[in-house]
């Protein structure tokens, strides 16, 4: 993997490019006409204004690197919806090319509504789209193929009520208690907007392979119903090929989101040994309850930060909820585990 730019190189490669070639190859661009442009290309952007903050991009290893007015890196047309940052769609683009980098991955696209506690999002201008034999290329050029099949695979299940909201926090702890009792564990993210750091973060913790919907070509999962399940049955049977003993699924955001989270619970139901729900707070565990029918096996996240928050989630769901920032809670962890699979 590429670990910055090379020198022989004129772009930065952000995160979005992982499953490409790219860095053995001489880029090199073709500028189309608006109307050409799909979800899910490739493209070439050029930073402008004063940075911020928000000024870096996620490498194909997951470092994270500042960028400077002038600097050229390659990411990805997309879209996203982001509840607590930001939201955003390629579509909004006008003729001139201007945009933003929407994620540190390499998400590119018109901001539309960005929360008024975040720095300004990286501007971008286009410079065009990556090419190869006259043809402009797409994420969807570079899945790997995979053998159809059933899932069967028991599947640990972690969903939110929100964004950051814990989710990653608790897949982490539960494969490293999945690892400790000698189990051979996929993480897998299926869906929200691209950033490798979330599964890099289930390897640290030990699992043996991990996935996402990049991997299927999605640079965020905010696309039309029916292109989403293709993209899952796709991942699905990558997970069943690697013949695991259980699959840790994250599903970004929450269910009620346009990120097609909703399908990934729906499609793995009958496979769901355990169901993890990660909330920011006691009273939005009673709306995705409610909004969506799902009945939990444990609470984690910010809702269970004090005995207090606890002793609520507890009194108004009766379900058993967890502080697992606490080293005091793993053991009740390891048994809940034991239990359920």
């Amino acid at each position: 993997m590429i670990s910055g730019k090379d020198k022989s190189k004129e772009y930065f490669l952000t995160s979005l490019t992982r499953i490409t070639d790219f860095a053995e190859q001489e880029l090199k661009l073709a500028k189309l006409e608006r109307e050409q442009w799909l979800n899910g290309d490739y493209i070439a952007c050029e930073v402008k204004g004063s940075p911020n903050a928000l000024y870096a991009i996620e490498l194909c290893n997951g470092r994270m690197v500042p960028m400077l007015e002038g600097d050229k890196l390659v990411g990805a047309l997309g879209k996203r919806a982001a509840t607590l940052e930001g939201v955003g769609d390629w579509q909004a683009v006008k003729q001139d090319g201007q945009m933003h980098a929407l994620t540190g991955a390499g998400l590119f696209g018109m901001a539309t509504s960005v929360s008024m506690f975040l720095p300004r999002l990286m501007d971008l201008s286009y410079l065009g789209h990556v090419a190869a034999q006259d043809k402009k290329l797409s994420m969807q050029d570079f899945i790997a193929p995979v053998k159809a099949g059933s899932f069967s695979v028991p599947v640990i299940m972690l969903v939110g009520t929100s964004m950051s909201a814990g989710k990653t926090t608790t897949g982490r702890m539960i494969i490293h208690e999945l690892k400790n009792l000698g189990m051979k564990v996929v993480g897998a993210k299926l869906t929200g907007a691209g950033r490798y750091r979330d599964i890099l973060a289930y390897a640290d913790a030990g699992a043996d392979h991990i996935l996402d919907f990049v991997d299927a070509g999605l640079p965020s999962t905010v696309v039309e119903k029916d292109s989403f399940k293709q993209s899952l049955a796709y991942m699905l049977a990558r997970i069943q090929s690697l013949q695991p003993d259980v699959a840790v699924i994250e599903a970004g955001a929450s269910p009620l989101e346009p990120y097609n989270s909703d399908q990934v619970v729906e499609a793995v139901k009958d496979n769901i040994a355990l169901m993890i729900l990660s909330a920011s707070d006691p009273y939005a565990v009673l709306g995705v309850q409610a909004a969506f029918g799902i009945k939990p096996n444990l609470i984690t996240g910010p809702a269970t930060n004090t005995t207090a928050a606890i002793d609520l989630v507890e009194e108004l769901t009766g379900i058993k909820a967890l502080n697992l920032l606490d080293s005091a809670s793993l053991p009740a962890l390891r048994k809940l585990i034991e239990d359920y699979l």
